[in-house]
């Protein structure tokens, strides 16, 4: 039998985001509105190597499902390197990316070959301009050339993760229905939050997930059960489209007690809450294969001091992740 990760809530962790870079090409205006900064001494990220062991430590321990998020992953020279790194595990059923999309039409069939077995592509809007003014690139069709391009390249299913705005993008339900009802595109809606320093941003643009599910249940859409690994996001379907849509609302009573998910750091540090700023360090023991006991046995005795909630642990105002590490 293999151990499961269990905290002290009896909560189970099947999934695990493993973040490979800060670094990001985009300049969304709910993440990095200004661009990203690097620090006046270079952060080293974690190896292929290094994402490999700590992705079996964690398969040891129960862990099923692997998301490689950043910053933006693809931005790395050996991102397929990791992808197959990660991939020696077998008891990782699955492996999926967060991705800006901005190489996928150029690399999903080469990501796919390396092992990736699912995607989420970050859209916004589904308007040129609109994308073009929410991410500071104006790369909408080449995005949408590499959801294509995942789809020739055998993946059955992508993702979508859409930041919930009010006045941005809140009205445009029906352009996005009318976009997955012959794709089989699961169209993910999260609600804004509000970081340590997006507060303005949040009190103009935040916006309940409830506006939606209200509107799709009048639409006929019904809710659907949820996987053990699945992310958090209820997840609704109609007879009449092939597409999904979900919903992400992490200010919804008990949204932390069904948390399946801890998040590693791209220079090695586990955190037990997605939105917790202080991680614990792994990286002294990810230099060998020999250290893989003391690394679980680590992460078990870590998992015990997870709090309950994410708002018991900081609050709302001292959440400065970005947005990409919820959109699981």
């Amino acid at each position: 039998m293999v151990p499961q990760l269990t905290d002290a809530y009896e909560r189970k962790f099947y999934y695990l985001r493993l973040s490979i870079t800060d670094v990001c090409n985009f300049r969304c205006t709910y993440c990095l509105p200004g661009g990203y900064t690097p620090t006046a001494r270079p952060k080293s990220f974690l190896s292929p190597d290094e994402s490999r062991r700590v992705s079996r430590a964690f398969a040891e321990l129960g862990t099923e499902k692997v998301r490689l998020t950043g910053g933006e992953p693809s931005l790395r020279r050996d991102f397929t390197e990791i992808i197959a790194a990660v991939r020696e595990n077998p008891a990782i059923r699955t492996l999926a990316v967060t991705t800006n999309g901005y190489r996928l039409a150029r690399d999903a069939a080469r990501w796919r070959d390396a092992g990736l077995t699912a995607i989420n592509v970050s859209i916004d809007s589904l308007d040129a301009r609109q994308f073009h003014l929410i991410t500071g690139q104006d790369k909408l069709r080449q995005v949408m050339d590499g959801i294509d391009a995942a789809f020739s390249a055998g993946f059955k299913k992508v993702k979508v993760n859409t930041v919930l705005m009010r006045d941005v993008n809140h009205q445009q339900l029906g352009a996005f229905l009318h976009w997955i009802k012959p794709r089989p595109i699961q169209l993910r809606f999260i609600e804004l939050m509000e970081t340590g320093q997006g507060g303005t941003l949040f009190h103009q643009c935040h916006l309940s997930g409830e506006v939606i599910r209200l509107q799709l249940e009048r639409l006929g859409w019904r809710r659907q059960p949820r996987g053990r690994s699945d992310g958090p996001a209820q997840v609704f379907s109609h007879a009449d489209y092939q597409g999904e849509v979900g919903l992400i609302m992490p200010y919804e009573k008990d949204f932390c007690a069904s948390c399946n998910r801890l998040r590693v750091s791209a220079v090695g540090n586990l955190h037990l809450c997605l939105f917790g700023e202080h991680g614990i360090p792994l990286r002294d023991l990810l230099a060998d294969d020999d250290q893989l006991a003391a690394l679980k046995d680590r992460i078990v005795r870590s998992l015990l001091s997870k709090k309950q909630s994410h708002f018991l642990h900081q609050g709302n105002s001292g959440i400065t992740q970005n947005l990409s590490f919820i959109g699981g």
